[in-house]
């Protein structure tokens, strides 16, 4: 088996999902690290045993780094990407690659001229639920989908946002809540239907205010291509992070996600049909996708046509949903999903 060296970028809270999971794979090493914070970046580095770089741009010249992971705030994905690429790096970023359409045209371009492979971290989808719930969909065993609906309620606070200044403005983080918290469920709710074809939405601003200019709570209407419907609420409003409620009702039952179980309901009563877990000393709704996902995605530059990597295809389509809620919400009106797509 071919060893291969990764490097991250960012080491902010979600970076240490990434190291974790790194650790658990045969043949990969953590071999650099790179922030803008030098007292921490030095630290960090001496404790997983391997280099620090302030600039990223100077660890890319590395010829030992096969591997780049982003862990850095929205507005810096699109250019670190493309560096990367630039670089004939293979890249993993944490969601949402960019923060529009027009990034997205820009990250294609480079990825078709690099060596590099490029993934998008969307853990939810490789959580047990969901893959129960996408391989009894692809089945067809529960006959024609009716409706999906989704309800996301967490909290986040004045000093959430004031701690990080580049969350809540559309500068830097791209919005708020539907780009960031609620990206996941948009992205579960559009893969689970087969893609949307319309989508009428609102958003506001009804807590935060004064902190940030975007969004802490939104709902939208979908149809879905397949003719079913999708109603959606979010809110960073809550007191407490909630667990996603979700349900699918289909011709001859209804899935329904609830406290991280997946139940099916039929006529005949319910039964427990997949759970999530959450990791030791982690967030519960982040789950254990990040192990999965990375190791997916190591899996896939060994085995390049193997399945279960989200690439930049696949990715764009929750931040395009993301864009037409957004643009819904300003023109009072449906939004096609053809009107934003690049």
């Amino acid at each position: 088996m071919t060893s291969l060296n990764a490097a991250i970028i960012g080491c902010g809270a979600i970076h240490r999902n990434h190291v974790d999971a790194l650790r658990l794979l045969p043949d990969v090493d953590l071999r650099a690290i790179a922030d803008v914070d030098t007292p921490k970046g030095e630290h960090l580095a001496q404790r997983y045993g391997c280099r620090f770089y302030r600039d990223y741009q100077e660890m890319l010249l590395a010829h030992d780094i096969d591997v780049v992971h982003i862990c850095t705030p929205h507005y810096l994905h699109k250019p670190m990407i493309m560096a990367a690429l630039a670089a004939g790096k293979h890249v993993f970023s944490e969601k949402p690659v960019a923060m529009s359409g027009g990034d997205i045209a820009e990250i294609r371009h480079a990825a078709y001229a690099s060596t590099g492979r490029l993934g998008v971290c969307y853990q939810n989808r490789v959580n047990p639920t969901s893959q129960t719930i996408d391989a009894l969909l692809t089945a067809g065993t529960l006959g024609e989908m009716h409706s999906i609906k989704a309800i996301l309620t967490w909290s986040r606070g004045d000093a959430y946002y004031r701690d990080s200044d580049w969350r809540g403005w559309f500068a830097t983080e791209g919005g708020s809540l539907l780009i960031n918290q609620a990206i996941h469920t948009l992205d579960l709710m559009q893969w689970f239907g087969g893609g949307v074809r319309r989508v009428k939405g609102v958003v506001d601003n009804a807590t935060l205010n004064e902190v940030t200019e975007a969004e802490d709570s939104a709902m939208a209407t979908f149809e879905f291509h397949n003719g079913a419907r999708g109603l959606f609420y979010a809110s960073n409003a809550h007191v407490t992070d909630s667990p996603l409620l979700l349900e699918i009702h289909c011709q001859h039952g209804t899935l329904r996600l609830q406290d991280n179980i997946l139940w099916l309901l039929t006529g005949d009563g319910q039964r427990e049909l997949a759970r999530d877990t959450a990791p030791d000393g982690g967030k519960s709704y982040w789950g254990t996708g990040h192990q999965q996902a990375i190791a997916h995605f190591y899996h896939a530059l060994r085995h390049p046509t193997a399945d279960g990597v989200m690439d930049l295809d696949a990715a764009a389509c929750s931040l395009q949903l993301v864009e037409a809620i957004y643009r819904s919400s300003q023109l009072r009106r449906w939004i096609n999903l053809t009107d934003v797509i690049d």
